[in-house]
């Protein structure tokens, strides 16, 4: 096969070299739109994947400390339901008190801060936002105190090491309505649809002992990482006495809990590569004008 040489003094046109060799986009306005689809990526995950809270109180000390920052998975409870063990937020029913009111201030750039914050997902809580431990599931009969002073599931004393000495209840007070300040409550038969949690602080957290079981479609997810302060960085993992518990007493049949599926996670699936792609057609300084105009050609 012979090679074909090019004709001499031949040079291709000016509209294909336009063709074959592109301009970049110049980066004052290359750089406007990488911050924005960053930003649409941010509020995207923070809707549907993974959120970070902010721990207002003491509430579940020491697990958690005031102004440690959890990261919340979201996507967790759309495929099953929560276990006994697990950390999770929560929104609380209207008879959940708010553990922490806090004066907030009203200027511009403080409510732009403020929703700046939420869409991206480090803001504060909520009033109505919470954080607790799962102690009991549909069907389960929760109780306190055995002769250990233990609570118990089912008839079972529980040992919980994430209590700090200290930290538990008033066992010799006796119990007041509403309030949580003693660690003795009647025994409880979680409903169904519903968990009974725990702060792990017992004597300060205000929670299902006074204020009754939450529904489990209320969940936001589960807290699953301690990403800040640095020196805090650690896991949220379910304390083994809980898997043990879980595997020789399963849930009580108490009906299946129904929750709708959400259609965060196939939201994302289809907006993701759409902003992914425009950020590499800014790279690439590609228009959609420039395209047409090589279709045509």
């Amino acid at each position: 096969m012979r090679s074909v040489e090019p004709m001499e003094g031949y040079r291709p046109s000016r509209r294909r070299r336009g063709m074959i060799r592109r301009k970049e986009m110049p980066l004052w306005q290359e750089l406007p739109l990488l911050l924005v689809v960053a930003f649409c990526l941010a509020v995207l995950i923070r809707t549907f994947l993974v959120q970070a809270f902010y721990i207002p109180s003491g509430s579940m000390e020491n697990t958690l400390l005031i102004q440690d920052r959890v990261l919340v998975n979201k996507v967790v409870y759309d495929m099953r339901d929560p276990l006994r063990g697990e950390i999770v937020v929560f929104r609380g029913t209207d008879d959940w008190a708010p553990e922490v009111t806090e004066t907030v201030s009203n200027t511009f750039l403080a409510k732009l801060g403020r929703t700046i914050g939420d869409l991206v997902g480090v803001s504060r809580p909520g009033e109505r936002d919470f954080i607790k431990r799962v102690i009991g599931l549909p069907g389960d009969k929760v109780a306190c105190c055995d002769d250990q002073g233990r609570i118990t599931v089912n008839g079972i004393g529980i040992d919980e090491p994430y209590i700090a000495e200290g930290f538990n209840s008033d066992l010799n007070q006796p119990p007041i309505a509403g309030q949580c300040t003693s660690r003795r409550f009647t025994e409880v038969t979680v409903p169904a649809g519903q968990m009974f949690v725990m702060g792990d602080h017992r004597s300060v957290s205000q929670d299902a002992r006074c204020q009754g079981p939450v529904p489990i479609e209320n969940v936001i997810g589960r807290a699953f990482v301690v990403v800040w302060p640095s020196d805090r960085f650690t896991s949220l993992t379910v304390p083994d006495v809980w898997k043990q518990f879980a595997a020789d007493h399963p849930t009580a049949a108490a009906g299946p809990v129904v929750r709708p599926r959400a259609e965060g996670p196939m939201v994302a699936t289809e907006v993701l590569p759409l902003l992914l792609g425009v950020v590499l057609s800014a790279r690439s300084g590609m228009s959609f004008v420039t395209r047409r105009r090589r279709l045509r050609a």
